[in-house]
């Protein structure tokens, strides 16, 4: 069999070469240009956009239902570094920063952003100038607040932690006719009982860490209001004698020293009870009587969202809870009339300015992710 010679090799060597990089030129490039067009399009359609929305051409509000179109929910931040105190513990004994740290564990953001919000991070220890400007000026521009969970008792807490502004600042505003709802959980829930009865004391000791369990309701008109009008039935039903409610706390209220508590008994119904490991029953959920405020003792957000604790429920019942409690957050952060005045400031407000850690990596029992504030 004749070979064909080293020039000719180089021909059909080179023809091949010239045959991919036409097809390459024919294949790639026009999808290239698409690219390009599609790009340039997006990009021009974010500059539209973005003056439109400055000049209230996009609409924040449904104006038939009145509900508003883009809810931001401001959760506030809570002591350490949702990193078992790896990242302070990484720095120096002089360092500043180790006093200063705070967190948001990231299941917090995905819970709002499941029910179609987006979060604003309240740094918990800011300086009171800080404060006061986030009074005039930022406290106009979310939707709601949300308050959450550390296993720490009142006591040992700053007391101008104990008196959080953001609780204040919506009460105030819904006695002004301004619609502003709180969502307290665990550690959110022990303050909003702190500060309505005004007992740094109040809280009782319970064994409720780690651990699932069933919400008892007070009546069947409890399941009719507030978020459990999201609930659907058969999850209703199924939450009363399966441990689907995460509970992981060590601090809560019995029904019989919330009812002997008269500011917590005139400003809060109680919706549920729940058991701990020793059966003593704690007031699980509130509502306010007259105010758009709810307190969970105990976490809808773990269900979906944290895979650190084994005893984590993550049925298909376990996520509906999930979302039903966040589409109800979100429906009532809906309601308010608040917003940014431009899509810089929109911007500049959003949890996306920072990054998220993982913490889950460093051992069972973290949060999956947190974010950390300086």
């Amino acid at each position: 069999m004749n070979m064909p010679s080293r020039g000719l090799l180089n021909m059909i060597m080179h023809a091949s070469c010239l045959s991919f990089l036409l097809l390459y030129l024919t294949l790639y490039l026009p999808n290239y240009e698409a690219r390009v067009i599609n790009l340039r399009s997006a990009e021009e359609i974010g500059i539209r956009q973005k003056v439109e929305f400055e000049a209230g051409k996009i609409e924040a509000r449904n104006s038939e239902t009145n509900t508003n179109l883009r809810p931001l929910i401001g959760i506030l931040s809570q002591p350490g570094d949702g990193d078992g105190y790896k990242i302070i513990d990484s720095l120096a004994p002089n360092d500043p920063r180790r006093f200063n740290l705070s967190y948001i564990a990231a299941s917090y953001v995905k819970f709002v952003e499941a029910g179609g919000a987006r979060a604003v991070p309240l740094i918990y220890n800011e300086p009171e100038e800080s404060l006061s400007k986030v009074e005039r000026s930022h406290f106009k521009t979310f939707h709601e607040v949300v308050l959450v969970c550390k296993l720490v008792p009142f006591t040992t807490l700053p007391r101008s932690y104990s008196s959080v502004w953001p609780a204040q600042m919506a009460l105030r505003a819904n006695d002004e006719g301004d619609y502003f709802p709180v969502f307290g959980t665990c550690l959110g829930y022990e303050l909003l009982s702190v500060i309505v009865s005004q007992d740094h004391h109040l809280m009782e000791e319970f064994k409720a860490l780690a651990q699932p369990a069933p919400l008892l309701f007070s009546s069947d008109l409890a399941k009719q209001q507030s978020m459990f009008s999201w609930f659907p039935e058969d999850i209703l039903q199924k939450i009363t004698h399966e441990n689907l409610a995460m509970e992981n706390h060590k601090w809560g209220v019995s029904p019989e020293k919330w009812s002997a508590t008269g500011p917590l008994a005139d400003f809060f119904e109680v919706l549920t009870t729940t058991p701990d490991q020793e059966n003593k029953l704690y007031v699980s959920t509130i509502q306010g009587r007259k105010y758009p405020v709810t307190g969970v003792q105990w976490h809808p957000e773990k269900n979906a969202f944290e895979w650190g604790i084994a005893t984590i429920p993550h049925s298909l019942e376990a996520i509906e809870i999930t979302q039903s409690v966040a589409n109800f957050l979100v429906s009532e952060a809906r309601k308010s009339s608040h917003s940014p005045s431009s899509m810089e400031e929109e911007d500049a407000l959003l949890i996306y300015n920072y990054a998220p850690t993982f913490a889950g990596k460093n051992g069972p029992g973290f949060f999956d992710q947190a974010y950390a504030f300086w």
